[in-house]
């Protein structure tokens, strides 16, 4: 059957589910990037060119792919959470503060506590950084779930104190000793995660990839999955239907903030080396527009996260090479979004005529 039928009745065109879910988001980033090439025309450069040159800075080649990778990784963890997030309508705008907080905790007991076997000592400080972006998480939870507080607001206010406080932190108690920048003492070399031989891609880049089946897995296949979408769906009809929506608004804020968390203790660990103001290219609030990029699903949120990092590494790249202002990236990532929301809210319309 055709993807778009002519109703007899009527003389519309009617889109099937299948391009809704699928075409609609590949539409919206073609319309994105031809927006951007008339924004690229605007400085004088080639947008042929230019779009060449990003996509060899971030896929031309072992070094280019190992960075895009990297890059990946902490948009596609943020992401994931504030899928499962958005899925319950719970508006975590917090990703970039439980991503500090995560990697404060879990770089706590990467600086202080490491006489524990180097696979156990991994694991506590994986589970430190998860409990640091949970543990932020759990502020907003209970502003809403108390006080009625939205969580859009308490969220994104908790990203600047997480960010003050971790260079209050590098600035005074955890600068390096003798140290004149605000960054911390160098993470000892037995915290490092295993990295594939040959290049800079780490375990934590392989363990974002396998946490993508995980969380469909999570929402599509498990009771928990299924009370976290119903409340996202209609929370009166879910709470009538016996689940409970403030647990269900907890759980969801707590897994989000987990993940963030583990986002930011694997960058701090493996890029970083240290504790440091400067932890971040603002993956946080990028994970917000990779989510609703990749329509709240797990693989569409990989393919996004992928895109996003692609857009950023090959941005350098194409500044260096066609001087094209690095900004112009931020400013066709938004445009792509944008226009991926407008066609899919263009396609849904269609698809109800």
């Amino acid at each position: 059957m055709s993807d778009m039928e002519i109703s007899p009745k009527h003389h519309r065109f009617h889109l099937s589910p299948g391009f809704i879910s699928v075409g609609a988001p590949v539409l919206g980033a073609l319309v994105g990037l031809s927006i951007g090439a008339l924004l690229i025309l605007v400085t004088g450069s080639n947008p042929i060119d230019a779009y060449w040159v990003m996509f060899k800075g971030a896929f031309g080649g072992t070094r280019q792919i190992t960075e895009t990778l990297l890059k990946t990784t902490p948009i596609l963890l943020i992401g994931l959470g504030m899928t499962v997030a958005f899925r319950a309508r719970v508006w975590n705008i917090g990703g970039e503060g439980q991503y500090f907080m995560g990697a404060l905790l879990g770089g706590l007991i990467a600086l202080y506590w490491t006489g524990l076997p180097q696979p156990l000592l991994w694991l506590v400080i994986l589970l430190a950084g998860a409990l640091g972006g949970m543990l932020w998480a759990l502020i907003p939870a209970v502003f809403k779930i108390r006080f009625g507080m939205s969580e859009i607001i308490s969220t994104l206010m908790l990203n600047y104190i997480a960010t003050l406080l971790m260079m209050y932190l590098t600035r005074g108690p955890l600068q390096e000793p003798g140290g004149v920048l605000p960054v911390s003492a160098k993470f000892a070399s037995i915290t490092t995660l295993p990295v594939f031989p040959g290049t800079r891609v780490h375990l934590g880049v392989f363990r974002a990839f396998l946490l993508v089946p995980v969380i469909y897995v999570l929402l599509w296949k498990t009771p928990l999955g299924f009370r976290l979408r119903a409340v996202g769906s209609r929370a009166s009809v879910a709470q009538y239907a016996g689940i409970n929506v403030n647990r269900a608004i907890l759980t969801a804020l707590l897994i989000s903030g987990g993940l963030a968390g583990i986002a930011g203790i694997t960058e701090v660990l493996m890029i970083h080396t240290r504790l440091k103001g400067t932890i971040s290219g603002g993956y946080g609030f990028s994970a917000i527009l990779v989510a609703l990029l990749g329509r709240m699903n797990p693989f569409g949120v990989l393919l996004a996260s992928i895109f996003f990092a692609a857009l950023i590494i090959g941005a350098e790249t194409m500044h260096v090479l066609s001087g094209v202002p690095p900004e112009l990236a931020d400013a066709i990532q938004a445009v792509i979004v944008l226009s991926v929301l407008a066609v899919h809210a263009w396609t849904r319309l269609k698809g109800e005529a």
